[in-house]
């Protein structure tokens, strides 16, 4: 098989081309013609059309953590719970992050940064951004407490 193709070049095969091409034939053009009727036949029969095929269908697993048949009560309680829970991650987080700008404070410290040029600095800028970029008028941190404490109430009611 190597043989065969070691045989095969495409260098040669314009050459071939191009020197029966210069022989003086008056049937080149429609040699030329029929070849690539040929060539255009045979390609238009073999490819096959393109069709798209809808995608399947999606199966839908369904997962069920909770009872079916709870109460509103049980659930405003499911409720309350997560939200005290995510209430205290949130407290966790920020006790986290005043942890951190307290050490990089007293690192800043240890390596003779002005921190608080720095601090002023950045509040600045804050402030400027906060000024440019106005925060759409909103329940208060109490409101929205107190309607957390009003709905949690409800589970025991």
């Amino acid at each position: 098989m190597r043989d065969f193709f070691r045989q095969i070049s495409p260098k040669r095969a314009a050459q071939d081309f191009a020197g029966a091409w210069h022989q003086p034939t008056p049937y080149r053009w429609h040699i030329l013609g029929l070849a690539g009727a040929i060539t255009f036949a045979m390609l238009y029969f073999l490819i096959p059309a393109s069709t798209r095929v809808p995608p399947a269908r999606p199966e839908i697993t369904w997962i069920s953590t909770f009872a079916e048949g709870r109460t509103e009560g049980e659930i405003i309680a499911s409720n309350c719970a997560n939200q005290a829970l995510k209430d205290e991650l949130e407290s966790r987080l920020a006790q986290r992050a005043e942890l951190r700008k307290e050490m990089y404070k007293q690192l800043g410290r240890a390596t003779f940064i002005d921190v608080e040029a720095m601090e002023a600095e950045i509040e600045a800028e804050e402030a400027a951004e906060a000024a440019a970029n106005p925060q759409p008028e909103g329940p208060t941190a109490e409101e929205l407490a107190l309607t957390i404490e009003e709905y949690c109430s409800r589970a025991t009611g």
